[in-house]
């Protein structure tokens, strides 16, 4: 009796293993090619799966690609410019020459800067000086290049109690920080760096002060300007916790007394013998 034959069909191991070492090979020509692969390849094979798309990725963050700038995909830089910010302003004020009547100060999520009054604004006047416009134009060249990661610029008013035992007249003094810190965001707006919803003017007349009102130096320290930058996708803390990162526990926590706050001038108090800026 004859043994019964084996039916065939079954694959060869060595069929297998070929296909699966062609497949590895594929895959790992396909990881070099996108290793080396410049911004304008990849933006190209990009939209050759998705014809339709507006945006190529996270990765290319700009579709306009100059010779020389291509970069190569997986060294995402998306908070980039918004650190460059402080190095970009730092540059601009020293070629202003306004360094030392600018204090600028980089957080993990905010950049500062404040300005004496004096950069902006003559004495006891509202009205922006042509030297500070210069000033605003240079913040402006820098801030608008990290448009895309800001999430909000406020500006703050300060004025200083001019006379160290009478406190300003409050309707002057408020209503002076109000029209300065007012008329750099209408300043700032005009240059289109951001949505003007997310431009912010607050004022806070004297009661934010950073030094003393006994001395001149102390004065001319609290009447200043101040430009909070905030980045994208951060939580928002309040003026007391950027102070105290900015100029330490006590700065900016005000050394006003509730009865100096409420006692009111006839005129705005002035000092005498004096060409300093009273408010």
């Amino acid at each position: 009796m004859k043994r019964p034959k084996r039916k065939g069909g079954g694959a060869n191991w060595q069929d297998t293993y070929g296909d699966m070492v062609t497949l590895l090979l594929c895959f790992f020509v396909l990881l070099y090619s996108i290793s080396t692969i410049d911004q304008v390849k990849w933006a190209n094979l990009v939209r050759s799966f998705n014809p339709d798309a507006k945006e190529v990725s996270q990765v290319i963050m700009d579709t306009t690609i100059e010779p020389g700038n291509e970069e190569v995909p997986g060294s995402v830089q998306s908070d980039q410019p918004f650190d460059e910010i402080y190095d970009g302003l730092v540059q601009e004020m020293e070629k202003l020459d306004v360094e030392a009547d600018v204090q600028i100060v980089e957080g993990e999520d905010f950049q500062f800067i404040s300005y004496r009054d004096k950069v902006f604004f003559d004495g006891d006047s509202p009205v922006l000086k042509k030297e500070g416009k210069k000033v605003l134009d240079a913040f402006a060249k820098v801030t608008k290049k990290a448009a895309d990661s800001i999430k909000e610029i406020r500006v703050m008013g300060h004025t200083s109690q001019a006379d160290p035992k009478t406190p300003n007249d409050i309707g002057i003094d408020r209503l002076l920080s109000s029209e300065r810190s007012a008329n750099v965001v209408a300043y700032i707006q005009k240059k289109n760096i951001i949505d003007p919803a997310n431009l912010v003017s607050e004022a806070y007349g004297q009661f934010h002060p950073i030094d003393t009102f006994e001395t001149r130096q102390g004065r001319e320290k609290n009447r200043r300007c101040e430009i909070l930058i905030l980045e994208k996708d951060t939580a928002q803390k309040s003026l007391a916790d950027y102070y105290a990162e900015i100029y330490g526990d006590e700065g900016g926590q005000g050394t006003v007394t509730p009865d100096q706050g409420q006692t009111q001038a006839t005129e705005p108090p002035k000092e005498t013998q004096t060409t300093e800026t009273q408010q």
